[in-house]
């Protein structure tokens, strides 16, 4: 009776030790210390350049460490966030445009500890600091986009079967019920065989719904359904997240958060990163390319006069210099390119860019330049920039205004010497920066329709000392309140659930630390709290249920016996559903209310765990003992 088995208290003290060793590198805070990323994709920070930037600091009297490589990257531990925001500014100017210095902090975990891969918990933007933006997807510019590529589809298809016809246009109506019907006109040539067009291209093309509107005419509309519309958001967002993820991998950022929110929302948090202005202009810039060939044979005076000859478009040279006439087609685009990085030319020592197509892209390249061979190709490089304004309207509500421009330049013209196939480079870069952006840009995929930041906040590293103050307070007193409720209701009863509720702490600390990507937050701080107190009362479950045993008579050992057995299903089915609800936060929702749901889901099994395991182990270790028969307990 109250015999526990020995491979549980095995059990338990296996975990409550693998926890407590992955927990304590939560004891070693993180210090201040500054970034420092070639702007070069793959480049690296040299021995030369590190100590140009420690003496620099010594000269400002800045306190700092020896410095380590980090991945690609360079960090420099320093002694205050005073200091940190100084070391930034210093530098940043020291090193102008080729590097990228951002804020961050370094662990002070012991080497045994990193050996055996233990580390800290990541912190989230609210207690670490950094800058959050919020995204919207321009939907409506991604389906116009689309229905232009259907409209394409449309009259090779048409063409294909022999069916002439006079256009192929985009529309966007208003229905009797006031739902927007989005989808194509498509006009025959003449007014016979409309219903065998449409019924073919609603075959072909399933994201239509051909409806003949005038039986007389030859004019058709498709439709675009429902699903296709949901299948073009789904395809932007999810698409210009990619994109994202991969400009923010690029900067070297720790932990960053690049998530979609809602139908047509994207939520980006860069923890450690305090320079906005510079986040901003790499996630709000879109930037590809097009190769064209030139339309030489109107000559250099055809394109000053500014009027463009049939089946081609002027743009001007960028950095000066005559505009260039190119055709409208282009033999490849960025959506092609699989790689690119910038690099220098060895004859000139100029930046350039080397690209990489993917094999769509390289048999349009060999197949067109070796047609072309002698003949001028250029490079046009398209370039979109989202500015953020703040102005106050005239409620004084602080409000954001964002305003694109896109502009159009060609940025190289060479002679085609031969076939190109999937490698190539582009020159007639400015600087270094601009083709290492340039070539970031084009690497990281390009946007499927374009964004426009619609909230912008920046959090300094005092306010996430503060927040990580605040929660660790709320934490010690609602937990020294609970301890000191349990000391004094159930007495000696009470300590062993104060026991066990400090090792379900350890364990929580210690699983979030272990899994790879979970993040703290200050919700998530929220949900410990919140399984402290659940974890309380499944021993006050346990306990008042012993209380009841011994009022019906029960031997102290039977009572002891009776309550956990009685209060195991109440536990489980209490706990079930607080874990459904926690999976259903998790699936619904993001950010701030994710990491709520993950301390509270970990939270729910540790408390279990050490509820039914581990106070049932204590108890039994004090009253379960060969030949000791109490006469009473404590509680």
């Amino acid at each position: 009776m109250t015999r526990y088995p020995r491979w549980k208290f095995y059990l338990l003290l296996g975990v409550l030790l693998l926890s407590g060793l992955y927990a304590l590198p939560n004891l070693y805070p993180d210090v201040p210390a500054i970034q420092v990323t070639s702007a070069e994709a793959g480049g690296d920070v040299s021995g030369n350049t590190q100590a140009r930037i420690l003496k620099s600091l010594d000269d400002a009297g800045i306190g700092h460490g020896a410095g380590e490589i980090v991945g690609t990257s360079w960090l420099v531990r320093v002694d205050t966030n005073e200091e940190q925001l100084r070391a930034k500014e210093i530098a940043g100017k020291l090193l102008g445009q080729r590097f990228v210095v951002a804020l961050n902090l370094a662990p002070t975990t012991p080497d045994w500890l990193r050996a055996i891969g233990a580390s800290p918990m990541n912190l989230g933007l609210d207690l670490r600091g950094g800058v959050h933006f919020l995204i919207q997807v321009d939907i409506d510019a991604a389906i116009q986009s689309r229905l232009a590529a259907w409209a394409g589809e449309v009259k090779l298809l048409l063409k294909e079967e022999g069916a002439r016809y006079r256009d192929v246009e985009v529309f966007e109506r208003e229905r009797a019920d006031g739902e927007i019907e989005r989808g194509l006109y498509v006009t025959l040539a003449n007014s016979g065989g409309v219903d065998e067009a449409a019924t073919l291209i609603g075959q072909r093309l399933r994201e239509f719904a051909p409806r003949v509107e005038d039986s007389e005419g030859n004019t058709f509309a498709l439709i675009l359904t429902p699903q296709a519309i949901k299948s073009v958001q789904d395809y932007a967002v999810n698409q210009n997240r990619t994109s994202l993820n991969n400009r923010v991998n690029e900067l070297g950022v720790g932990e960053p958060v690049v998530q979609r929110q809602g139908a047509d929302r994207i939520v980006v948090q860069l923890p450690g990163i305090q320079d906005a202005a510079q986040a901003r202009r790499i996630l709000g810039r879109t930037a590809t390319l097009e190769f064209r060939l030139v339309a030489h044979e109107y000559g250099a005076n055809r394109a000053a006069t500014g009027i463009a000859p049939p089946g081609t478009e002027i743009y001007p040279f960028k950095g000066g210099g005559r505009p260039v006439i190119l055709r409208k087609q282009s033999i490849v685009t960025g959506d092609e390119v699989t790689n690119a990085q910038m690099g220098f030319d060895p004859e000139s020592n100029t930046p350039e860019v080397n690209i990489t197509l993917d094999g769509i892209g390289a048999k349009h390249m060999q197949r067109i330049t070796g047609k072309n061979v002698g003949n001028p190709m250029g490079v046009l490089f398209i370039e979109t920039k989202t500015e953020v304004e703040r102005y106050t309207d005239e409620n004084g509500v602080s409000q954001i205004r964002n305003t694109s421009t896109t502009e159009r330049n060609v940025i190289n013209v060479a002679t085609i010497q031969s076939a190109l196939g999937s490698r190539f480079r582009i020159t007639g870069l400015d600087s270094p920066a601009e083709a290492g952006e340039l070539a970031l840009l084009l690497r990281s995929g390009s946007l499927a329709a374009p964004m426009f930041i619609i909230e912008e906040r920046t959090i300094g590293p005092s306010l996430g000392a503060d927040n990580i103050k605040a929660g660790f307070n709320s934490m010690l007193l609602g937990m020294a309140l609970v301890l000191a409720f349990m000391a004094i209701w159930y007495k000696a009863f009470g300590l062993v659930a104060n026991v066990a509720l400090l090792g379900n702490l350890v364990i929580i600390i210690g699983v979030m630390s272990l899994i790879p990507g979970a993040t703290l937050t200050l919700p998530g701080i929220a949900g410990i709290v919140l399984t402290v107190g659940m974890a309380v009362d499944a021993n006050v479950l346990i306990f008042e249920q012993i209380k009841q045993s011994l009022k019906n008579g029960l031997q102290p050992l039977q009572a002891i016996d009776a309550g956990f057995d009685r209060a195991f299903s109440t536990i489980v089915d209490a706990n079930i559903t607080t874990i459904i609800a926690a999976v259903i936060l998790f699936a619904a929702g993001s950010g701030s209310v994710q990491g709520f749901a993950v301390t509270l889901f970990i939270g729910i099994l540790t408390s279990m765990f050490t509820a039914i395991v581990g106070t049932r182990a204590i108890v039994g270790l004090i009253y379960g003992r060969a030949g000791r028969v109490p006469s009473k307990l404590s509680i």
